[in-house]
């Protein structure tokens, strides 16, 4: 039973702003956070069957079979290469893998469910015992990892009303049987930053092993919260909460802090949260109730009698333990020593491969034309991670198919080096460069931007500046230094941002009578 304040959470929005802001009593809480996230895994056909795997932009049940359409009497055939995935992925995040494990089923029964039970693994999943480290706010806390294990995903429902106003509900079979790596964490998180920061660090190591393509929007990687509070100094949980199907970063933290709030509140005014499901609605700000909590014994497990045990030999861990690349933490390392970076910049960088490697790919291009590297490596830094991270995201635009490439980037930033182009004008060449994939040279010759360092032309532009700015330099001249920083800036768009902005400062203290 659900006291009145808890439904009035689901039912009125406009309440909840009023609640929340109750003064708080004395006693003190702690958030209690574990995370389910799910990864399918970047493999060519599915789990159990031979069906193609990537059908993201396919039409619906163009890539189904008996097997994952769950016909009578078919037999699963374990994916090798899911199976590695799982145990490179426990690897890196410093699980055991273990010698011996098994595929068990889970019975419940959904629409989006094809046979009426899903193929997973319950008491012997690939990895146990695993960690990792999460900086938040100058802090690193190490997070436990309870499991790694694999399993098939279920189809995808398509919720829709007919023109007639009836609700109705279609199947997509495409997605079923996808191999679905789950990693659980130990609720050892302790706040809705520190969980995001653990997801954003965990998809960060999925792309750099590309064993996920860790894309949230389409739903290959997405994460179940639970959550609960309890008393500052105690051990006691409250009953937890789990918040399904959470597929940003954003709305991770904006539904763990709403619901931390929720069950404070609901505490210090004498009620009790409930052990329930609870979804995130992104259009009213808050959870709302799904369902009651299942157990483990409600989904009745038991072993896959149609797949055998799995035996995993220390050589087989040790071949995929030497294949695993270089990891986020130890590449930011490396980007900090190697390059003079600084941490923030090498945080940003490696949170994406992409980035990385274009990063590493144009400073190395440019290093071969003999220019030293650490200084250019932070100008590299400075553009990838300004003018190319905003673009990327006002035009929706994935690393991977930007028509920026180390060799552009490179001549680009060889061209900034000979003064060939800056300001507003280099920023006017990168952006054309990333919208046409034209070569810079070729943009600066087309659009007239290459930079003005002819002295009698500069002189011109000051000499029109200095006649139709009287007060300006009437303020420079009294003392106000800042006069002459808004002149060299009405001499900039006088020539469009061409000019070389040290020799526009130079000219107008000579022009001014305070030159050298």
């Amino acid at each position: 039973m659900k006291s009145a304040l808890d439904n009035s959470f689901c039912c009125w929005p406009q309440l909840r702003a009023g609640i929340l802001s109750t003064a708080r009593t004395s006693l003190k809480y702690e958030t209690i956070i574990g995370l389910e996230v799910h990864a399918q895994l970047l493999t060519r056909s599915k789990m159990f069957c031979a069906c193609d795997a990537r059908y993201a932009d396919d039409p619906p049940n163009t890539h189904v079979c008996p097997i994952c359409l769950g016909m009578p009497g078919v037999l699963p055939v374990i994916n090798k290469r899911a199976v590695e995935f799982t145990m490179m992925t426990a690897l890196a995040l410093n699980c055991q893998v273990s010698e011996h494990t098994h595929f068990d089923r889970k019975n419940y029964h959904y629409p989006d469910l094809m046979k009426g039970y899903q193929i997973s693994q319950y008491d012997s999943p690939v990895g146990v015992r695993g960690w990792l480290d999460v900086d938040t706010d100058g802090t690193t806390r190490r997070i436990g990892i309870t499991r790694v294990h694999l399993e098939e995903d279920v189809a995808k429902l398509t919720h829709a009303t007919s023109p007639w106003g009836q609700k109705y509900s279609l199947v997509d079979v495409n997605r079923s049987g996808v191999p679905l790596m789950e990693v659980v964490s130990e609720p050892d998180i302790r706040s809705p930053e520190e969980a995001r920061q653990y997801m954003m660090k965990l998809r960060a190591i999925l792309c750099c092993m590309e064993v996920s393509t860790g894309n949230m929007e389409e739903g290959s990687l997405r994460c179940d919260a639970n959550i609960s509070i309890r008393q500052e100094g105690t051990q006691k949980f409250l009953p937890k909460v789990e918040i399904k199907n959470l597929n940003s970063f954003k709305a991770l933290y904006q539904a763990l802090k709403y619901e931390s709030e929720r069950q404070m509140t609901l505490v210090e005014s004498g009620g009790m949260a409930t052990q329930e499901t609870r979804g995130w609605s992104e259009e009213q700000g808050i959870t709302v109730v799904q369902r009651s909590k299942e157990h483990a014994h409600d989904y009745r497990y038991f072993p896959e009698p149609d797949l055998p045990p799995l035996s995993i030999n220390r050589q087989w861990v040790a071949q995929l333990a030497a294949s695993i690349p270089e990891l986020p933490d130890a590449r930011r390392n490396r980007l900090m020593q190697e390059y003079g970076l600084p941490e923030y910049d090498a945080s940003l960088l490696i949170s994406s491969k992409e980035m990385a490697d274009l990063f590493e790919a144009s400073v190395a291009l440019l290093a071969q034309s003999g220019l030293e590297r650490q200084k250019q490596a932070k100008t590299v830094s400075n553009w990838l991670l300004g003018d190319f991270t905003r673009l990327l995201n006002a035009q929706v635009v994935e690393i991977k198919n930007t028509r920026i490439t180390p060799v552009r980037m490179a001549e680009f930033i060889r061209l900034l080096n000979k003064g060939m182009v800056s300001g507003p004008a280099a920023k006017a060449v990168f952006k054309s460069m990333f919208e046409t994939g034209k070569e810079p040279t070729a943009i600066i010759a087309e659009k007239g931007l290459s930079q003005i360092t002819d002295k009698g032309a500069i002189e011109q532009a000051v000499d029109k500046v200095v006649a139709s700015n009287s007060s300006a330099v009437s303020d420079f001249r009294a003392g106000k230094e800042q006069a002459l920083t808004f002149l060299v800036g009405q001499t900039m768009k006088l020539t469009k941002g061409r000019a070389n902005p040290q020799e526009v400062r130079k000219a107008l203290l000579e022009k001014l009578g305070k030159g050298d």
